[in-house]
């Protein structure tokens, strides 16, 4: 859902919508346990080991920005479900839409700079500058988290920004929320908010696709010459790049499903309220709720940190 970019409609939510709903908060809490016990599992070892590795630092970075933009998202779904005809530019959408244009952009950039290191660190090109970074992708990793905080807090400012300067001008024309026509509200963020958050949101987007696609690219490779080995199929180190394969796969997929939900929704392709709304709301998160119970089971030491903190915490009490 894309903040500051839903225009309600008059209509109610029917029975069948009523159903959407329900199927999307059932997402919402799959999405909310599998990003938490990912940050438990991080979480504990960050305790335990008072510090973290680099790669785990973007990992649970990742599940925090998922975990926090869960919420914003069925915060403001119920308000959508139980305020079908308030203006969207009122206080309280605005508040919500500061909240999701910055931990969805942070969201983009966190799973970013996570396919990029994935991609330096196992891909085993020669080329200097991607042996460079080989040896320093480590070090720019906190780098990486602070230029995501940096740039989703600039692009929340620009659309903040936006947002508030439509809705005082429809104030100065004296004209109230609830007269205002959704053409009127249409026309300005086609022309004015949506090139922009394009654009925001394409630049990650790009980086994601050039640093996943050299990343399967690689696996792809080695897995085809270990398939074709003596030991083939069968051998641990085939199995193994094969499901990381899959594991890159499946998360280009659900990050590329998310770009293109983002864009279809801030076209207009949606309108706010109807039935289809909440059919592509639900289809949005479908994603969100899945991938993090991939990375659970594809990642042996998240389920062995998640144990140990499990542990931890049972002998605690």
């Amino acid at each position: 859902m894309s903040g500051g970019d839903m225009v309600p409609g008059p209509q109610l939510v029917d029975k069948t919508a009523l159903v959407c709903i329900i199927i999307l908060f059932l997402l919402f809490l799959v999405a909310l346990v599998g990003n938490g016990l990912i940050i438990m599992a991080l979480g504990s070892e960050w305790l335990l080991q008072r510090t973290l590795s680099p790669c785990d630092k973007l990992l649970v970075s990742l599940g925090a920005s998922r975990f926090c933009l869960q919420w914003v998202v069925i915060s403001k779904n119920i308000y959508i479900f139980l305020n079908p005809t308030a203006f969207p530019y009122n206080p309280v959408f605005q508040l919500l839409a500061v909240q999701w244009d910055f931990w969805n952009s942070a969201t983009l950039w966190f799973s970013t700079w996570l396919s990029v290191f994935y991609c330096v660190k196992i891909a085993t090109f020669t080329h200097p500058v991607f042996l460079w970074l080989k040896r320093n992708v480590s070090g720019l990793v906190p780098w990486m988290l602070l230029s995501s905080l940096g740039f989703s807090t600039f692009t929340t400012v620009l659309f903040f920004i936006g947002n508030h300067r439509m809705y005082q001008n429809y104030l100065k024309k004296g004209l109230q929320p609830w007269n205002v026509t959704r053409n009127a509200v249409r026309t300005y963020e086609r022309f004015c908010l949506f090139p922009l958050r394009i654009v925001t949101w394409t630049v990650p987007t790009v980086i994601f696709i050039v640093g996943t696609v050299l990343l399967i690219t690689s696996l792809g490779r080695h897995t085809k010459k270990v398939f074709f080995s003596i030991s083939g199929f069968h051998s641990s180190s085939a199995q193994a790049h094969i499901k990381a394969l899959l594991a890159f796969i499946s998360f280009a997929i659900f990050f590329t499903s998310s770009f293109l939900s983002l864009v279809l929704t801030a076209s207009g392709m949606f309108p706010f309220g109807e039935f289809r709304f909440w059919i592509w709301q639900t289809v949005i998160y479908l994603g969100t709720a899945i991938h993090p119970l991939i990375l659970l089971l594809s990642n042996r030491r998240l389920r062995a940190l998640l144990g140990r903190g499990c542990s931890s915490a049972h002998g605690a009490s």
